[in-house]
């Protein structure tokens, strides 16, 4: 993929157009520039970039800095989530070394670091964006090592579930506010395809976590998956310090004005961004309510996230429950165990290959065409969702039956692709819907998902207990089977919600 030449042909389009933070091309988004360009025409003391070609705005910086940035944020996006379970296979041996037979408490384990995920969106997404990105990056990846090692290192139940819901809080940084750094520095026309690689973190961690734990758990111990994890997290730290830098317009504008302002001692210039003499404890409220906001009165924000939600949900109940199945019914051990996620994870792959390219296809023609709007991000998810129940069906039954051990697998398969379906259409149909706010509609989005993530397995074991494999799958895809119509209702009805005045969000 290359960037700069996606830089340079949006650029070239828009040229003879006034410059905005953010492309002229994402004028049929449904967030418009805070400032419009007469208003800066009137009042010179405004500060923007200079001119469509900028090299200081994150559109158009050379490809390789770009992805630098990118990958390191893919990688650590992947590594946080294969941290919520990588240690699964040896829940049983954490259980014994310290004394509870509880069925929950071994769902509870897994699932607690995912309860973290639903309380750090809420702080890291507004101070993403009242002091930038990069600062949120590197004090979590922080505090997710200190954790980690804590974990390591703890010496009751107690102390373990504490310390992992604190690396949860950090961890979900990278999941809240990559998909904003995507959107600050790529175009919409191939935003899509990077964001489905940035997506592989919360569905491919969670599936190579057990599999890379299996074998560990047995070798060394339960206690090595978080020293490696520490390690692995300590060298993503280092390269993230090294190739890091601020994407965010309204911060880097921020400090532009500043800058100019010493130089010229012009103490009038403003960003554009400036909304005025603000309290910092104002702005932080602000930005604090709007994930709320957004997900509470936005029904677009809300039933998107919801889907995803409930698909989040179910990849936890199945993660915390495989084990024991695989285990009872087919004679595994710990090792072989692990193994049977790899079927998530080609499932994913699959549906990686497929959604981005396709995602990206249609983004380009739609936009050629003069017609892009977020809408054009639904096709994959409208196809791709139906592989969830059917996923789910075919996966309980034949594990229900002890029909031979691949078939469940492949039904976790078929069930993976269509989480990638849905992962990466609703990332980026939010994204595109409120891009200047990407970092608040993702932690809407986050919150949710994560707090089924949570919830979702405790009530596993249980569900699974009273209805069985077969019947207890059977309801999760009764209500997937629901679900799948809210990308077709936003197809046809989305762009007409979106810009209903009823549902106009005040924001600021």
């Amino acid at each position: 993929m290359d960037l700069d030449a996606e830089t340079s042909a949006n650029a070239s389009a828009n040229a003879n157009t006034s410059t905005t933070p953010y492309p002229k091309s994402t004028k049929s988004d449904i967030e418009a520039p805070p400032v419009q360009p007469t208003e800066k025409e009137k009042n010179p003391n405004l500060v923007d970039w200079d001119g469509p070609d900028d090299p200081e705005n994150p559109f158009n910086w050379p490809s390789y800095k770009k992805w630098r940035q990118l990958i390191f944020m893919a990688i650590n996006t992947f590594l946080t989530p294969l941290a919520s379970s990588m240690f699964t296979p040896g829940v049983a041996d954490i259980l014994k070394e310290f004394g509870s037979s509880s069925t929950m408490m071994a769902s509870f384990l897994v699932s607690i670091y995912v309860l973290g995920y639903v309380v750090g969106p809420f702080i890291i997404a507004p101070l993403s964006e009242l002091y930038g990105r990069v600062p949120l990056y590197h004090t979590c990846n922080i505090l997710l090592l200190i954790f980690t090692i804590a974990c390591a290192v703890a010496q009751n139940l107690p102390q373990l579930l504490v310390f992992r819901l604190l690396a949860g809080i950090a961890g979900v940084c990278p999941l809240t506010i990559g998909s904003g750094t995507v959107a600050d520095m790529v175009y919409k026309e191939k935003r899509a395809g990077v964001m489905a690689i940035w997506a592989m973190g919360p569905y491919m961690g969670p599936v190579v976590g057990p599999v890379a734990g299996g074998y560990l758990v047995m070798a060394e111990g339960w206690r090595w998956v978080f020293w490696v994890l520490s390690i692995t997290i300590g060298v993503i730290f280092i390269g993230t310090v090294l190739c890091y830098r601020e994407s965010y317009a309204p911060v880097l504008l921020r400090r532009k004005a500043e800058r100019l302002r010493k130089e010229t001692g012009n103490p009038n210039l403003l960003s554009i961004y400036d909304h005025g003499a603000r309290p910092p404890r104002d702005i932080f409220l602000s930005a604090l309510s709007r994930p709320i906001k957004l997900l509470f009165t936005s029904p677009i924000v809300f039933l998107m996230a919801l889907f995803a939600a409930i698909t989040y949900g179910y990849l936890y109940l199945l993660f915390t429950t495989m084990t024991s199945v695989f285990e009872d019914n087919y004679g595994f051990n710990q090792g072989l165990a692990g193994l049977a996620y790899i079927g998530f994870g080609v499932g994913c792959a699959i549906g990686l290959l497929i959604v981005g390219r396709t995602v990206n296809k249609i983004a380009a023609r739609h936009s050629a065409q003069g017609r892009f709007a977020p809408e054009s991000r639904l096709p994959p998810m409208i196809y791709g969702c139906w592989a969830i129940p059917i996923g789910l069906f075919w996966y309980g039954w034949s594990a229900k039956e002890q029909i031979h051990w691949i078939m469940p697998i492949i039904g976790t398969g078929i069930f993976g692709f269509g989480l990638v379906a849905v992962f990466a259409t609703v990332s980026a149909y939010l994204v595109d819907s409120y891009v200047r706010f990407a970092a608040s509609v993702t932690a809407a989005n986050v919150f949710l998902r994560s707090l089924f993530g949570a919830v979702l397995p405790l009530a596993g074991p249980s569900m699974y207990d009273a209805l069985g494999l077969g019947w207890g799958n059977s309801l999760l895809a009764f209500i997937a089977l629901v679900m799948c119509f809210v990308p077709l209702l936003f197809a046809k009805y989305g762009a007409m919600i979106r810009t209903h005045p009823k549902f106009q969000l005040e924001l600021e």
